[in-house]
């Protein structure tokens, strides 16, 4: 990447870890070259904790997401946005950023807003293969805007989008299968299986598992490696606990509410059962698994199916309706994966060469020339 010393850089995007992550491993390569990043979020928001963590200074919005129809719940929301538009725009004005860079999101919207009234460059990021609202009505001044999926661009008035990928954390690059193992205290040569709903989890994909936790770690002696999500996880470990008393003593087992390393979650395992946000999907690539994709049934615009249904048509991922889901099934895919090698090599090649090792970097510099063309 270029060098960016002497930058100033806002950083927005919120919500869910969809959002929030891209937007992270921007701002550590921005971070790491020089630049002085802010990150512009909601302090009630899961991006305030995260960003906090790194050390960044946090600028607070207060938004949510638009209510549907007309009602007086949509009148507040109008208010609060303009409110909202006004203190971004003071933002911009006290710190006097080079560019923002914009994740997507109703958090996002108000400062991309200031950004249209100020004049600030700005580029934009969206995850999904049909983008979201704030994207595909904002981006048409933007200067950039970078796409996880080719699908997405017919979505997108702006003749400067270009598919990238999704930015992901550098690790996903340089740590190995043995070293990610290691880092979870597992045994570097069993078949190993990940279960994750996203940092809520998934009740259905939970209630799958918990009927097929005996079999998969004693009788097939699978490691699994089981998030189940903050809010789930004491409801599910009391229902393991029914069907497998023993389960604490079982040491292929590692079960926690949410894992703060899920880079060495991803990478220790051979297959991987997770929704199909595009963040996931994208770090589940990187990653050298078999993906069991199973869509949240209502993502807005139905994102999650047409993102899972993207690499379906590739050949990278085995595909599932959550309406579907259920243990006999589960346990016919996952044999059968253990059973023939050669399918699962065939599934782990294709979602692998699917992965955008480098999009972090090519959004930067993009960043860069943004700043570069303010400045001349």
């Amino acid at each position: 990447m270029s060098e960016v010393y002497n930058y100033k850089y806002f950083v927005t995007g919120g919500g869910t870890g969809g959002h929030i992550y891209p937007a992270l491993a921007v701002a550590d390569i921005l971070t790491a070259n020089g630049a002085k990043v802010y990150y512009v979020g909601n302090k009630r928001n899961m991006e305030f904790e995260l960003a906090s963590k790194k050390g960044y200074k946090f600028l607070h919005v207060s938004i949510k997401g638009m209510p549907r129809g007309l009602n007086p719940k949509f009148f507040i929301w109008g208010i609060k946005l303009v409110k909202a538009i006004i203190r971004s725009v003071r933002y911009i004005q006290k710190y006097k950023p080079d560019a923002v860079f914009a994740t997507g999101g109703y958090v996002s919207a108000p400062m991309i807003f200031a950004c249209q009234i100020t004049g600030t460059p700005y580029m934009m990021h969206d995850c999904d293969a049909m983008p979201g609202l704030v994207t595909r009505k904002l981006s048409r001044k933007a200067k950039y805007v970078s796409l996880a999926f080719d699908k997405a661009k017919k979505y997108i008035p702006n003749k400067r989008a270009i598919v990238t990928g999704n930015p992901i954390r550098e690790q996903f690059k340089t740590m190995t299968k043995t070293s990610a193992r290691e880092d979870m205290g597992l045994d570097k040569n069993k078949i190993t299986l990940a279960v994750m709903g996203g940092s809520q989890g998934a009740k259905s994909i939970n209630n799958t598992i918990i009927e097929l936790l005996k079999e998969f770690s004693q009788e097939l002696d699978l490691q699994v490696i089981f998030q189940t999500g903050k809010k789930n996880y004491n409801e599910t470990i009391e229902c393991i606990k029914q069907l497998f008393p023993t389960y604490a003593q079982c040491n292929n087992l590692i079960i926690k509410p949410y894992f703060d390393n899920m880079i060495s979650v991803l990478k220790s395992a051979d297959i991987v059962i997770s929704r199909a946000g595009s963040l996931s999907i994208s770090e589940i690539c990187a990653s050298e698994v078999v993906p069991i994709l199973v869509p949240y049934p209502y993502a807005a615009a139905n994102h999650q199916r047409i993102n899972a249904k993207s690499l379906l048509e590739k050949g990278a991922c085995i595909y599932i309706e959550d309406s579907e889901l259920e243990p006999n099934k589960l346990r016919e895919i996952v044999v059968e994966l253990i059973n023939n090698p050669i399918k699962m090599n065939y599934l782990k090649q294709n979602a692998s060469y699917l992965a955008k090792y480098n999009a972090t970097e090519q959004i930067a510099d993009m960043i860069y020339n943004m700043s570069k063309l303010k400045k001349s």
